[in-house]
């Protein structure tokens, strides 16, 4: 009797690479999202895909390759036509005796299987295994080496550019909805570069003598190429076009929106123009889907935090606010928390500018100032449509928040934020915006504060053997407080940029309220008061959450020092502490004046 072939979760068990908790674990959300297990282990962090494709390989007996340049010979990329490669992320290596051998990731792709025994005529199909990123990656390197520079291309479309304009004044033919229109090539290939380096924004800049391109990855701007200054108008117009604005417009700011499919996944851009000195400046935001479905889980949250956070936000009413910011997040936890919420015995209603996910399950409201739809008359007919949970894009006047606190304080739980430096100090904002601090005191159950900061990259991580103490000692992690305890770096690599980093998690300064806080607020208690209480009541500031992501290896003191308040840095020692460092200030001192 044949032996039944093992499970993919029963080898990479069996290999110790995962847990048999997160096997099943992963089984369950594989079955939520009709996704295969190994991806879903993948996402949820179990385990690297190479490991996945190695698993996979032992289980169809299969070979697993590690994708060089030397594996794949020049010639042999003709085997199968590149919209193919392309459409199913396979890659040639040889043809023998009708037999072709392909690089893929999904052994069980039949469709990618048959279409090319009969597109390239080979009676049979040999699958080799390897990662579906590190296959993506070599076909973008060897599709894009001829024109992976935008320099590069928008110098050899600069005559053609010319050209093309001069046949539009004379009456030629050439569409400029046309693909292949020179324009259109050089702004699809920064629009696709840029999605392809996981870039957040793309950045049309024009200056003096020429047209700045810059994407922001993980929170950071990085300039890349150059386009050409007199190809300014025609890039500005044709995003424009795309984008559905008013191109004879050029005086105020527009907005607009473009939807675009990239490598098979649709991804919508929010396009905002404005004039600018040398000319109007656009700036593309990437909206993907799957950046606000990451779930809680991977926000970065500590686990006593997780464990405050997923209390917080079952409460039946009153408002959690997050606090933070532009870009620093806010938006994405509130929509992971809306998501831990969503099922179908609560109605849940948003009211946002504007609405950049869809979510089923959830009705989404978009506000629309030019017709006098703001937020105070979503707000005012959401409670009417009997919701449970209500979310608030932002509380930006009195009239907002106070609608906001009535909803809380009749039954609903509302979410929200707000543009503050950190938890505390939401309090006191509420209140200068002129709500009674009564109200405030009496709705308001938690507020959190929030950054993003950037991780180190995994693939080149390796300790720091000489920090910079005075780095260390301004995120209050001096030398004796680390106890030995290594720090790291990333070294830089290609799959970082040679950045040293790769994806962001948040830090967090979760505030709960209590009678000591609420009378707080109640009296109109300064900042510093709040702050104070608030810490004696445990809660962790946003730097004292960085410096554990810093011991732990996630981050590095650069970054937290980047995104937070230094000055916080006294309050992060006790008194005996400062009472050692001061005396130690004080030995030195009299050693100097000794010396001398």
């Amino acid at each position: 009797m044949a032996r039944l072939k093992q499970k993919l979760g029963e080898i990479l068990v069996g290999r110790k690479v995962v847990t048999a908790e997160q096997v099943q674990q992963a089984l369950v959300q594989s079955q939520k999202t009709h996704k295969r297990i190994g991806e879903t282990m993948v996402e949820l962090e179990f385990c690297p895909e190479d490991e996945i494709a190695k698993a996979l390989a032992a289980q169809f007996g299969l070979e697993y390759v590690e994708l060089t340049r030397s594996i794949i010979a020049p010639n042999a990329i003709t085997l199968i036509p590149e919209k193919l490669i392309k459409r199913f992320d396979v890659l040639p290596l040889s043809q023998e005796n009708g037999k072709l051998r392909v690089v893929m990731s999904d052994p069980l792709d039949l469709e990618a299987l048959d279409t090319l025994r009969f597109q390239c005529g080979a009676a049979n199909i040999e699958p080799v295994l390897a990662p579906r990123t590190r296959i993506k990656s070599y076909i973008d390197k060897i599709f894009n080496s001829a024109d992976a520079s935008l320099d590069e291309l928008s110098k050899s479309l600069d005559a053609s550019v010319d050209h093309s304009l001069d046949k539009d004044a004379t009456g030629g033919k050439k569409k400029a909805e046309d693909p292949d229109a020179p324009i259109i090539k050089l702004i699809n290939m920064v629009i696709a570069d840029a999605v392809r380096g996981r870039a957040s924004d793309i950045h049309i800049e024009p200056m003096a003598d020429r047209v700045r391109v810059r994407y922001r990855i993980d929170g950071v701007c990085i300039e890349r190429e150059n386009v050409p200054k007199r190809m300014q108008g025609a890039v500005i117009t044709r995003l424009k076009i795309q984008s559905g604005m008013d191109i004879a417009e050029k005086r105020v700011p527009l907005d607009g929106r473009i939807k675009m499919n990239i490598s098979g996944t649709n991804i919508d851009f929010r396009v905002a123009s404005c004039p600018s000195v040398h000319g109007e400046s656009v700036v593309l935001r990437i909206l993907r889907p799957d950046n606000v479905k990451i779930g809680l889980g991977k926000l970065g949250f500590e686990q006593d935090d997780y464990e405050l956070f997923q209390k917080i936000i079952k409460r039946p009413t009153g408002i959690f606010l997050v606090t933070g910011p532009t870009g620093s997040g806010k938006t994405t936890t509130l929509y992971a928390a809306l998501q831990e919420l969503n099922r179908p015995d609560k109605k849940i209603i948003t009211a946002e500018d504007p609405v950049e996910y869809n979510f089923p399950g959830i009705n989404q409201c978009q506000v629309k100032e030019e017709i006098g739809l703001g937020f105070d008359k979503i707000l005012r007919s959401m409670l009417r449509q009997a919701p449970n949970i209500v979310l608030v894009g932002e509380i930006r006047d009195r009239a907002v928040g106070e609608i906001a606190i009535q909803a809380a304080l009749t039954g609903h739980l509302v979410f929200s934020t707000l543009h503050t430096n950190d938890a505390p100090s939401a309090i006191t904002r509420l209140i200068d915006l002129g709500i009674k601090p009564f109200l405030v005191a009496s709705s308001i159950q938690a507020i959190m504060a929030q950054r993003l900061i950037r991780v180190i990259c995994e693939e080149c991580k390796e300790v720091n053997p000489s920090p910079d103490p005075y780095v260390l000692r301004l995120v209050g992690l001096p030398p004796e407080k680390l106890k030995g305890r290594p720090v790291y770096r990333g070294r830089g690599c290609g799959r970082c940029n040679n950045t040293g980093y790769r994806g962001r998690k948040g830090i967090f300064e979760v505030l709960v309220m209590n009678s000591e806080l609420r009378e707080l607020a109640f009296k109109r208690a300064p900042t510093n008061q709040v702050q104070k209480a608030a810490r004696a009541a445990g809660m962790r500031s946003l730097l004292e959450d960085g410096q554990r992501k810093i011991i732990t290896g996630m981050t590095t003191a650069d970054e937290v020092m980047r995104s937070t308040q230094v000055e916080g840095v006294i309050e992060t020692e006790s008194k005996e502490e400062i009472g050692d460092r001061e005396k130690r200030e004080s030995d030195d001192e009299k050693k100097g004046i000794a010396a001398a």
